[in-house]
């Protein structure tokens, strides 16, 4: 890599590892600007149950893909990979450090790998011809179609994320090639470090605990409401995204709210084993830290200025001050 080629910090970690904190510190540390790459931030409507950053949270810290959508307008991977590219070389440009935050695997490794995703023009008369195939035989089973055609496109698309599931189908059927074999792999185009908080699962998972119940008493029942009041139903069902899923049909009748936070504990745990698939412990282009360890911070940094040769900052008050 030479000098002018763009930098980029990535931070990664599993759900409730505090990615969000660190990377605040960091950017606060490094004069950086940070770029969400978790796909549930990019949605207006949705706030506690995301865990989203509020503004008060984010201080003075440049966030970027935070709040650029609504269910109605759900973007695509190729969507996030156009502007987080974007925003890459433009916090560059103005002579501040990129950190690109997420625990969404494929938004992670699209970046990191520089990917290039189908361009398929939408049919939007098959893709809703494929939904009403899922609403009838259950999505789950037509998650497991995609698997029998392309086990590659149904281990990285989560099968509660329908929309996903569909846009597989809808791109198979129209192109006559597997979803994975339309994304393409290159040479990564940033002088890029990777970095990535590691908890035991046993702290994580009580950590999880902790923020579910911190979500159900902060609201997270009146914010689904207030999505099904706005006729967002059917668009929120489809994200799969976990908390709001199990929350509806605890609204629906159909669950206690003791089953639904058992199923929303459940399922964020195999969400978390899920995230472990694309963030390997002994995957060697992670530089891993200690999530326990009171010089996380510090040697993180360490890391970041020796790796992109950045002096400390240098406080501007006097020493008589």
């Amino acid at each position: 890599m030479n000098e002018k080629t763009p930098r980029l910090l990535v931070l990664v970690g599993p759900t409730g590892s505090g990615k969000t904190e660190t990377a605040i510190r960091l950017a606060e540390s490094l004069n950086g600007e940070i770029i969400s790459a978790d796909s549930r931030y990019f949605f207006k409507e949705l706030k506690i149950g995301t865990a989203k950053p509020g503004l008060d949270e984010r201080g003075d810290i440049p966030h970027h893909l935070i709040d650029v959508t609504d269910l109605d307008h759900p973007w695509s991977l190729g969507e996030f990979i156009i502007e987080a590219k974007k925003f890459v070389i433009d916090i560059n440009e103005r002579g501040r450090f990129p950190i690109l935050v997420g625990g969404s695997g494929q938004y992670i490794h699209a970046i990191t790998e520089n990917w290039s995703v189908p361009a398929q023009e939408p049919d939007h008369r098959l893709r809703d011809q494929i939904e009403l195939i899922g609403s009838q035989i259950g999505f789950e089973k037509l998650h497991m179609m995609l698997s029998w055609v392309d086990p590659q496109a149904s281990r990285i698309i989560d099968a509660r994320n329908h929309r996903r599931t569909i846009r597989a189908l809808e791109v198979m059927m129209l192109s006559g090639y597997r979803f994975s074999d339309l994304r393409q792999t290159k040479e990564p185009i940033y002088d890029q470090l990777i970095i990535g908080i590691n908890w035991s699962r046993e702290e994580l998972y009580v950590r999880i605990d902790k923020r579910i119940n911190q979500m159900i008493s902060g609201g997270l029942i009146e914010e689904t409401k207030s999505v099904i009041n706005a006729g967002k139903t059917d668009q929120l069902s489809k994200t799969g995204i976990i908390g709001y899923t199990e929350m509806l049909y605890y609204l629906a009748g159909k669950t206690t709210l003791e089953e639904t936070i058992r199923l929303i504990r459940r399922n964020t745990r195999r969400f978390i084993r899920h995230q472990a698939n694309w963030f390997k412990p002994d995957d060697a282009a992670i530089n891993w830290f200690n999530a326990q360890d009171p010089a996380m911070l510090e040697n993180m940094l360490g890391l970041v200025r020796n790796r992109f040769q950045i002096k400390p900052q240098v406080s501007r008050e006097s020493p008589d001050s």
